[in-house]
């Protein structure tokens, strides 16, 4: 879906929900293949037997991935992301969790040099099947203003 959205269209607390996806053994596997991650933490269901978590977690790269994938629902092509802020990985995933993600516009300010765009910032939390939050950031987007700020 594209929808055409310029900087002074975006409002403090607009808020968007994703549907859910469940965290599959399979995701960890190539996950790790991907990035070189092959921690015990992860791959290893008898060590981590012994663990304080008892099994498998996701990794939280993984989880963030998969929480802005999941908000990757509409194309603006006036906005860019501009980066990731303040990321925490609050609470294990485990396979067979199912994860969704909820993105708030909780800051709009000034580009602090392109007077033609601003910055939206917006909260991503992502929560598991029992409501908990996983995962949090604040994904940035720079984005195009309809005339020059002044």
């Amino acid at each position: 879906m594209v929808s055409e959205q310029f900087f002074e269209d975006y409002e403090v607390g607009l808020s968007r929900q994703s549907t859910g996806r469940t965290i599959t053994e399979a995701d960890i596997v190539i996950h790790a293949g991907q990035t070189g991650d092959f921690f015990p933490h992860h791959m290893d269901k008898e060590w981590c037997a012994t663990q304080d978590f008892k099994q498998r977690i996701a990794h939280g790269t993984l989880i963030f991935s998969v929480g802005i994938g999941l908000t990757a629902t509409t194309i603006n092509p006036r906005a860019i992301s501009f980066g990731y802020d303040r990321l925490r990985f609050v609470k294990p995933v485990f396979i067979g969790d199912t994860v969704k993600a909820k993105a708030t516009i909780t800051v709009l300010r000034d580009h602090p040099k392109r007077t033609t765009h601003g910055i939206a910032v917006e909260r991503v939390e992502i929560t598991n099947q029992d409501g908990e939050t996983v995962l949090v950031c604040d994904h940035l987007y720079m984005v195009e203003r309809r005339a020059p700020a002044a």
